[in-house]
């Protein structure tokens, strides 16, 4: 077309997909001086977690049966920042909280409503890909040295045609325990939530849809009432509360689930989305009209139109994950991101499979590992692969799909990418330890790893402080761990809050341009945005009362005070101040204040 706007712009690193991979993708890079891009299909950012569909993020910590993984990092900087300011659950807040987040990020350009429809690649390298902006009618062409597929379905890798995967390998393949012992094309499928609230009145539903039409039989080995009889009558008003909420319609059902009828299931996505919405009207009239399920009062207020997608294809990668290495808690020496989630295997047919339960899950204690080449796409120099299309078998991508785990790979990858390019070397030639450094250094944890910084100058120094708890000593802020382990808390506690301080003698005069601190956001509590009235009731107000909210820090020069930085209403885990260069030989906290408990709680103290 003659007015057709044409625009071709060059970055270091273009992550394709918006979602909570792509995310924390971006941000990582962009942080570490990267000149980066973030190009997204949707309106809004966040994927799955985003307005559009409604999931809350899981991870590592499974639900809180495992609280001490839970994700570090970025991801839980925007769960924080959240959490500060949506106490409602409000699910356009936290659109608007991702948003801020990479829109106000120094070397990060967003490209939103912006469609990859084709890519170029040659000599094993991705060139360039090429989008439409929908709101502006632009051609884009955007090229960059490194690129990541953040797409969730893996288009970028099948676009340059890398290698891929759907179904489920034979169990001869890579010898896993719950593998067919045949090759299938079986898949998890889409769903749809919904939200639907107690009115205090019967409310009456008709539906407005040619809905599906669902008899208890057809329902029986799913839970669609609002709770059984026999544990209401048990329930104390507040047990109640917690058990209508949690186990009823307040959120929809992650078992309406359907994965279509032909081959492809990313063809098939516009049906499967028609169908959803004629099983989602057709559950909740079964609910509402068909018996009684404890819903006379409850009215339908939104449903989803953008089905959640569980699985497509996984690309092949240097290294493949397995069930084994899940189930083994296997340790990698290339390690960036861990796992811990449970292998969460939905049956083939999803809600249509009447006569079986909904998803068969493996249990594991623990955490799992996954490597640095995980994420390398096979075949390619400069293509990063994450999210649930990672290099994976179907079975381990039954764990490594979910959003926690998803955003702590993408940090690793945006990681990686600003390693590589600060060193002048690819992708495949970047030193691990330095991304693994680095990944620590940002509260990314990783299991059996720890600070050995040689550029932290608080690494080597003396620690002394106002007061210490039993066992939970100073020295502790410095011993390189930043999260309890295996019942070693690894903090500094102190006997109260205001007049208590901690200091660091650097031993000699140091040249000091950043502080990073890493504060108690008690991992035991639930802080996700939610729509499922239980897990809300799991939450507290505001932000984690542990966290450290006041402070000054001073620095020292022998017995003079060179420079003070007063910090107020802190609200993240991991503090970082950067300011202009300061010469001193000691660094002295002071604090005022916390955001609810009455002792100072520090797991880490760097300086840079």
């Amino acid at each position: 077309m003659k007015n057709f706007k044409k625009v071709t712009e060059t970055y270091d690193f273009i992550v394709v997909g918006g979602g909570l991979t792509g995310i924390c993708a971006a941000l990582s890079a962009a942080r570490q001086g990267v000149k980066t891009a973030l190009v997204h299909d949707r309106a809004v950012l966040g994927g799955n977690a985003s307005s559009e569909i409604r999931m809350h993020i899981y991870g590592a910590s499974a639900s809180g049966k495992k609280p001490l993984l839970q994700e570090g990092g970025i991801v839980h900087e925007l769960i924080l920042k959240n959490k500060a300011i949506n106490d409602s659950f409000n699910f356009s807040i936290w659109d608007a909280v991702l948003f801020d987040a990479v829109k106000k990020q120094e070397n990060l350009t967003v490209y939103l409503n912006t469609t990859m429809h084709s890519a170029k690649a040659s000599g094993g390298k991705v060139k360039q890909i090429e989008c439409y902006q929908l709101t502006t009618e632009k051609q884009l062409i955007l090229k960059a040295d490194i690129f990541a597929d953040c797409t969730g379905n893996g288009t970028l890798s099948a676009f340059v045609k890398a290698p891929f995967r759907t179904g489920s390998e034979a169990k001869a393949e890579f010898n896993e325990p719950h593998a067919p012992e045949k090759a299938n094309n079986y898949r998890m499928g889409n769903t749809l939530l919904f939200k639907a609230v107690n009115t205090g009145k019967p409310v009456k539903f008709t539906p407005p849809v040619d809905a599906m039409k669902f008899t208890e039989e057809h329902l029986k080995l799913r839970r669609h009432t609002a709770v059984q009889k026999e544990i209401m009558e048990k329930a104390s008003e507040n047990e109640m509360k917690m058990l209508f909420d949690g186990y009823t319609q307040d959120y929809g059902y992650w078992w309406i689930e359907l994965c279509g009828e032909e081959e492809d299931i990313i063809g098939e996505y516009e049906k499967i989305r028609d169908d959803l919405v004629r099983a989602v009207y057709g559950v909740w009239d079964h609910i509402k009209n068909g018996g009684d399920h404890g819903a006379e009062n409850y009215d339908l207020v939104w449903v989803g139109m953008l089905p959640g997608m569980r699985e497509s294809r996984r690309i092949e990668c240097d290294y493949m994950l397995t069930e084994s290495d899940i189930m083994s808690n296997r340790s990698f020496s290339d390690v960036v991101a861990y796992g811990g989630w449970d292998v969460d295997a939905h049956v083939p047919g999803g809600l249509l499979a009447y006569d079986k339960i909904p998803s068969e899950v493996f249990h594991f204690e623990g955490s799992y590992d996954i490597p640095y080449r995980s994420y390398l796409v096979k075949g390619f120099k400069n293509l990063f692969v994450g999210g649930r299309c990672m290099g994976a078998s179907k079975l381990a991508m039954a764990s490594t799909r979910v959003m926690g785990t998803c955003a702590i790979g993408g940090q690793a990858i945006g990681t990686a990418a600003g390693v590589a390019k600060k060193d002048g070397v690819s992708i495949r030639n970047v030193n691990v330890t330095k991304i693994q450094q680095q990944l620590l250094k940002d509260d990314c944890y990783l299991p059996n790893l720890k600070n050995e910084d040689n550029l932290d100058l608080l690494l080597n120094s003396i620690v002394t402080a106002s007061s210490e708890k039993e066992s939970f000593n100073a020295i502790n802020v410095i011993n390189g761990v930043s999260r309890e382990i295996d019942g070693n808390v690894n903090a500094w506690h102190s006997n109260g809050v205001g007049g208590e301080w901690i200091n660091f003698d650097l031993g000699s005069e140091k040249q000091v341009k950043q502080l990073r601190l890493t504060f108690d956001s008690n991992f035991r509590l639930n802080k996700n945005i939610t729509l499922s009235g239980k897990r809300q009731l799991q939450q507290e107000i505001g932000v984690p009362k542990e966290l450290v909210k006041d402070f000054v820090v001073k620095f020292t020069l022998g017995d003079k005070v060179v420079k003070e930085i007063n910090v107020t209403n802190n609200v993240q885990r991991l503090c970082v101040l950067d300011f202009d260069k300061i010469s001193c030989d000691g660094i002295k906290i002071c604090f005022n204040s916390t955001n609810g408990i009455d002792e100072i709680r520090l797991f880490e103290a760097r300086a840079y």
